[in-house]
């Protein structure tokens, strides 16, 4: 006679177990996000940093030969194997650092302040001046832009970027910093400025087709997937 029919036993997950696992890949999600957070968080970091650290490149020098790096003058003198600036003519020692901050003129006051602040041991790379310009010799930043720095003027046809006002950036020098995400440019104008990317002393304009004397972009209208050029009169 044939065994009866036993009752069928559905296989499967009961609902803890279903729960454990929920838990667990939200504990991995969680993780996954706030590591994130932390790497975002340390890239503005560095980004602020840059801008901190060039100033104190200038008060350095300025502090060891009294003369402005870029601009100096005597600067041959001062250091062994620097080059002393030749573009615009008749104006070194005259306390400015002419030239643009994205210049490619490889005797311009804007491009051999590095080479001064790095033959002072003030700052660390290359001090030959390529050709053609910025090759290696610009310092990069954390999403891998270059720095910049020049001096600061009123004239908004010189200036790196206007606000919306169409006034310049502020300050004795401007320091930009290209290719930095819009995400990460909000959080930086939070973390230095006043969080208003169009105005104060920190402005923001797309990467992309960069000319002097751009206008800046407003906090409200900063793609966070698209790459801006910062600019900040210190």
């Amino acid at each position: 006679m044939p065994p009866p029919n036993l009752p069928h036993r559905q296989s499967g997950f009961t609902l803890i177990e279903i729960a454990i696992v929920l838990v667990i890949i939200g504990l991995l999600l969680g993780g996954i996000l706030k590591g994130q957070e932390l790497i975002n968080s340390a890239r503005v970091k560095n980004l602020a940093t840059d801008f901190r650290n060039i100033p104190m490149f200038i008060y350095g020098y300025q502090d060891k030969f009294k003369a402005l790096p870029g601009d100096d003058s005597a600067v041959t003198t001062h250091l062994t194997g620097a080059t002393a600036a030749s573009t615009p003519a008749s104006k070194q020692g005259n306390g400015v650092i002419d030239g643009q901050w994205n210049s490619t003129t490889g005797t311009d006051e804007s491009v051999l302040f590095w080479q001064h602040v790095r033959l002072a041991g003030l700052a660390p790379g290359v001090t030959t001046v390529p050709s053609p310009l910025p090759g290696n010799y610009n310092p990069q930043n954390a999403s891998g832009g270059i720095i910049g720095i020049q001096s600061g003027t009123t004239d908004t046809g010189e200036t790196p970027i206007k606000g919306a006002d169409g006034k310049a950036i502020g300050g004795a020098y401007v320091i930009c910093s290209t290719g930095i995400l819009g995400k990460f440019v909000k959080q930086l104008d939070i973390q230095i400025d006043d969080g208003n990317t169009a105005a104060g002393s920190m402005m923001a304009t797309p990467t992309s087709g960069y000319v002097k004397g751009a206008s800046a972009t407003a906090t409200a209208s900063i793609d966070d997937a698209s790459s801006y050029t910062v600019c900040m009169g210190v």
